[in-house]
């Protein structure tokens, strides 16, 4: 798949992997339709990526507000006329056991990693489908191909855009919407730094989820965002990003119920 003079929605665009695509895109002259909750995150990445023959647009979007989320494919093909490619990347994570996440949390997470990329998917297929070539790439994570204690929540929605994603490339397969879905691994973004914390948590307990998180964070985002749009070019149903994502999932398919066991003790060491 070619990307020169098509255009691609990213949602998440104002900062990390999103960013990080935006400027893989830019750098085939791919139109974009940025969206993001951040203005000022969105206008940064705009300024990034700005170069002459690409039109860039930029879309402030809570992904958890449906009627704005309904809204942004008329707002989309009016500056663009059409939409060839839908990068599901936005998406929050949320400190704590199940136990000390409240109903309330666990809810608006699923609701933002999950429910906002099922609604976008829905409301942008027929203009993909208007498409002669199309793609929807949604972001899950290595949280999607395993599941650590501390991440259930996490975990959970990461799960579902993997499954949800795999069946809908069986659905469509035979037409021209194809689907990627991406794990990445340990990409340094500030989703760490900007999770919710749930109230049952101290001070020291956020406090070591956070350097634990920052410790194992380390790809820059735009080489993440390099190897998911070589992989969308591929039409690749599945892309690894990092060999922490590669070696976490060779080891949870030789032991998929005790791969915890042989996993912490390699994170505890590192």
């Amino acid at each position: 798949m070619t990307f020169h003079d098509r255009t691609a929605v990213i949602t998440g665009a104002g900062s990390g992997i999103g960013r990080g695509i935006a400027q893989a895109l830019a750098g085939r002259g791919c139109h974009l339709a940025l969206a993001d909750i951040s203005e000022p995150g969105l206008a940064e990445t705009a300024q990034l990526i700005d170069r002459p023959g690409i039109r860039i647009s930029c879309h402030t979007l809570d992904v958890a507000d449906r009627a704005a989320t309904a809204a942004l494919p008329q707002r989309v093909v009016t500056e663009h006329e059409r939409v060839d490619l839908l990068v599901n990347n936005a998406g929050v994570a949320l400190a704590g056991t199940f136990e000390q996440i409240s109903e309330t949390d666990f809810d608006w997470l699923f609701d933002i990693n999950f429910g906002a990329m099922v609604r976008l998917t829905r409301a942008f297929l027929p203009h993909l489908k208007a498409s002669d070539d199309a793609r929807i790439v949604n972001i899950s994570s290595v949280f999607g191909l395993i599941s650590p204690p501390g991440q259930t929540a996490y975990a959970a929605s990461k799960f579902a855009v993997r499954g949800f994603s795999n069946a809908l490339r069986f659905e469509l397969a035979g037409s021209n919407v194809g689907v990627t879905v991406v794990h990445p691994g340990g990409v340094a973004t500030k989703i760490a730094e900007n999770a919710r914390r749930p109230a049952g948590t101290t001070n020291a307990e956020f406090a070591e989820q956070l350097e634990r998180a920052r410790r194992l964070l380390t790809m820059p985002p735009e080489h993440a965002g390099e190897i998911i749009v070589r992989a969308a070019e591929r039409r690749a149903p599945r892309v690894l990003v990092g060999r922490d994502a590669k070696m976490m999932a060779v080891i949870e398919r030789l032991a998929p119920v005790s791969y915890w066991t042989i996993l912490g003790a390699l994170i505890r060491r590192s």
